[in-house]
């Protein structure tokens, strides 16, 4: 089948973006109606701190590419970024979805692209660790208001599976990277045998996994030998839950409703628990369900939370998926990324 021309790639992404929004158009319809009754004036808030939360996004990529020998603007990392969540919002991808904008980049410049993979694995389990910190602390809180479910140990249990997997397959590379070599080979394997009756070839190379891992591993050591280096990207990464959660602070005000402290952090922590391990893109239907109970249960009345949350989502998801759009046609990176996903 002959290749997809580029422009006809980019017509694609953006076409699968307007199928994901027209396929909730009742949920937009819903969301749209529900900010015209808060105050706009903390929506207006909201709206400014999202934009500071995509900078820190395009903050915490550079600060992780400087610790691995490479440099890029911020302004470039915070468009790639912005694309990139493009990515992650319609693909149920645990947050790597968004690699393959950074990975296509990597190829179009000529940069080493097994040392762009290390910063996008890199950048997700920061973003993890900083969930994960903010996370315990929701959990203490539901657990001390005789809140906390077994739904909820199950998906912190899942979400800490996979940065411990994240942070092992980068220990190896920074300490060994020939067993790095042979894991991601015999990954590449069983990946090849389970696609070989749907696409009849070699979806990835094993043999090039002890090249990917020994230029991965160079990048590593670079980060090792200045270990401050590594202080940055958790500082941003959890900044960006604290931008995050003052979203969610704006939209109680916005609709005049009462909280605490403990309410803002388990809300928010159950929010992005469920938006990580849900199997659906960004956790929609689950997250809405799942923070509105958690409000609820924290004395927060149901129409009022589920009301909070939709607002919530406004931001964190909608507005994020438009500048996600906006960002895509501006880096030009979509035709590549859609390689990358293939």
């Amino acid at each position: 089948m002959a290749a997809l021309t580029p422009m006809r790639k980019l017509l694609l992404v953006i076409l699968s973006a307007l199928y994901f929004v027209f396929g909730r158009i009742a949920e937009v319809e819903q969301i749209v109606a529900t900010l015209r009754r808060g105050d706009w004036r903390w929506l207006a808030l909201a709206a400014l701190v999202h934009l500071a939360w995509l900078t820190n996004y395009g903050a915490s990529f550079r600060a992780i590419y400087r610790a691995l020998g490479m440099e890029e603007s911020i302004l470039r990392l915070t468009m790639l970024a912005a694309a990139a969540n493009l990515m992650i919002i319609v693909t149920p991808s645990a947050g790597m979805g968004g690699a393959a904008v950074f990975l296509a980049e990597a190829r179009q410049r000529r940069q080493p692209v097994a040392r762009v993979t290390t910063a996008a694995a890199m950048f997700v389990l920061y973003d993890l660790i900083g969930a994960l910190i903010v996370l315990a602390l929701g959990l203490i809180v539901l657990f001390r208001r005789n809140q906390l479910a077994t739904a909820e140990l199950i998906a912190t249990g899942i979400m800490l599976a996979y940065a411990l997997i994240l942070a092992g397959l980068l220990y190896l590379g920074m300490t060994a990277p020939v067993r790095l070599g042979n894991v991601l080979a015999w990954i590449s394997g069983r990946i090849n045998k389970a696609l070989r009756p749907f696409i009849h070839r070699e979806y990835l190379h094993p043999a090039r996994a002890h090249a990917f891992a020994e230029d991965l591993s160079g990048g590593l050591q670079e980060a090792r030998q200045t270990p401050g280096s590594l202080l940055m990207p958790i500082a941003l990464s959890l900044s960006s839950k604290a931008l995050m959660i003052t979203i969610l602070f704006l939209m109680f005000m916005a609709f005049k409703q009462a909280f605490s402290v403990g309410t803002l952090i388990a809300g928010f922590s159950i929010g992005f628990l469920f938006a990580y391990v849900s199997p659906t893109p960004s956790g929609i239907g689950f997250v809405e369900g799942a923070m509105t109970l958690t409000l609820s249960s924290l004395r927060v009345p149901l129409a009022a939370a589920a009301v909070i949350t939709l607002a919530y989502r406004a931001f964190t998801v909608w507005l994020t998926l438009a500048y996600g759009l906006a960002a895509i046609r501006w880096v030009g990176q979509a035709p590549s990324a859609l390689e990358e996903a293939e």
